[in-house]
């Protein structure tokens, strides 16, 4: 009975959120409460949402301090000479841009951090897309899905969760499936070009010259609705084929978002440049190293990039005050995730649902246990956390496949397969970043990504299966 209500639960959640019934918000709240109910056990909710929310609080904390640190870090021009390198590519043509925000994304993705690599690529490539009128989920689906290849680095987490639960190292789990992960991540290369050459299609092919010489009509269409100010896409400084946007006027919302390549805005400190870039390469290895719990390392980082970058207090305040709508409506919505996962696992919903999935499993299939992980990892890691899985159902798994000579390390590297759906999981605090930068409704990014991380995930599998290290 738990089973059924529980996939219920998350199928309902889906529906109502890809429907737009529910805000995400109100649906991560409403819906296990009600669910709760109905188990019979409504009297234990509140302490199921305070575990929930304590579980996920250093979560919340780790990404409300990682927006300030990277957002001051994009304020001050950390990664405009990353960002001017991809815009001299992409120009202005759908397909480079495309294009441009899956290679952005694969290599921000290098710090192990989803929601840095969704700062920096949606702060990078977002007046683009709306400059040229191009679809917003083509850049989330493809900045989720390259991340999602690149989540599988030891430091990402599942890799390291698959090593602890199987008891294995982790170098021996991830370095013989790099070629497998290759493969992947030209996967999703190719979707963006395919993409790309669809959003080509759709608005045709706009070089950087033809954008310039448009007339002033023209650039009030394309800046797209809501736009208060005057947008200009001109030749910046980085070179000949460099898009930078420029606002006149007051500005307004999306005003506020072209901003982000503007080469001369005030907050830049181009002085401080060495500095910042060595804070950023100190607080990734302090990451990678362990040194501290990654919530103490960003609230440090954020304390001191604000305290160098801008000494006095009313800029500290503007600057804290330019990303507070992207902190509330993260935290917000992580802690609405955690009435979510915490009825979830405290009802023992999750617990039924993988004994369910594993015990469906025919015996003929035992000696093929690591392609059923691979399988399984693609609906299991979408709707529980990474957690759930790998130390809940991962080891479940190897036992089975043990007993007919399969190895654990088949089974750690195949459960890695559905990563780059696990991006777009509602379940992933980090996706609430890049929907949220991005201003794409949730049920919009889902609907429009899911086929495609499936598809991803599958190329993993096959190539692994391929390989020979599945």
């Amino acid at each position: 009975m738990l089973t059924i209500l529980g996939f219920a639960m998350i199928t309902t959640f889906l529906v109502l959120i890809m429907t737009k019934k529910m805000s995400p918000i109100a649906a991560l709240v409403l819906i296990p409460a009600l669910f709760c109910v109905a188990v019979g056990q409504g009297a234990k909710l509140g302490d199921y949402v305070i575990d929930g929310v304590g579980n996920l609080a250093p979560t919340a904390a780790m990404l409300m301090f990682a927006i300030v640190y990277f957002g001051v870090m994009i304020d001050v021009g950390l990664f405009d000479p990353i960002v001017r390198g991809i815009l001299r590519f992409c120009k202005a043509d759908p397909m480079r841009i495309v294009v441009g925000t899956a290679v952005l994304a694969a290599i921000v993705s290098l710090d192990g951090d989803g929601s840095t690599t969704f700062m920096i690529t949606v702060s990078a490539m977002y007046p683009l897309y709306k400059r040229l009128k191009m679809s917003l989920v083509v850049m989330t689906g493809v900045a989720a899905t390259a991340n999602g290849v690149m989540n599988t680095l030891p430091w990402g987490g599942p890799t390291a969760r698959a090593a602890t639960a199987l008891k294995l190292d982790a170098s021996e789990i991830f370095i013989p499936m790099i070629p497998a992960l290759a493969v992947g991540l030209l996967a999703v290369f190719l979707l963006s070009y395919v993409l790309g050459l669809r959003e080509r299609k759709r608005l045709g092919m706009l070089t950087l010259d033809e954008a310039l010489v448009r007339e002033p009509e023209q650039e009030t269409v394309l800046a797209g609705a809501g736009g208060g100010g005057e947008d200009r896409l001109r030749k910046g400084s980085g070179g000949s084929g460099s898009a930078e946007i420029t606002q006149d006027g007051d500005g307004d919302e999306d005003d506020e978002d072209f901003k982000g390549l503007d080469p001369d805005r005030s907050t830049l400190r181009p002085k401080l440049y060495w500095f910042n870039a060595g804070l950023t390469v100190a607080l990734l290895t302090a990451m990678i190293m362990q040194l501290m719990p990654i919530p103490v390392l960003f609230l440090l980082g954020a304390a001191l990039a604000l305290t160098v970058n801008f000494p006095h207090m009313p800029d500290q305040r503007a600057r804290i005050a330019a990303h507070a709508d992207n902190v509330l409506n993260v935290s917000g919505m992580v802690f609405a995730a955690a009435v979510f996962t915490g009825v979830l696992t405290g009802t023992g919903m999750v617990e039924n649902m993988a004994d369910s999935v594993v015990s469906a499993v025919p015996d003929a299939m035992g000696p093929h246990m690591a392609i059923v992980t691979g399988l399984l990892s693609l609906p299991l890691t979408y709707f529980m956390s990474n957690d759930g899985f790998y130390f809940g159902v991962v080891p479940v798994l190897a036992e089975a496949g043990a007993a007919h000579g399969v190895s654990p390390l088949e089974i750690a590297r195949a459960s890695l397969a559905g990563q780059a759906l696990h991006m777009s999981s509602p379940l992933v605090p980090a996706v609430y970043v890049l929907v949220g930068m991005a201003k794409v409704e949730f049920g919009d990014h889902t609907r429009f990504t899911v086929k495609w991380a499936v598809l991803t995930s599958l190329v993993v599998l096959g190539a692994g299966i391929l390989f020979g290290t599945i």
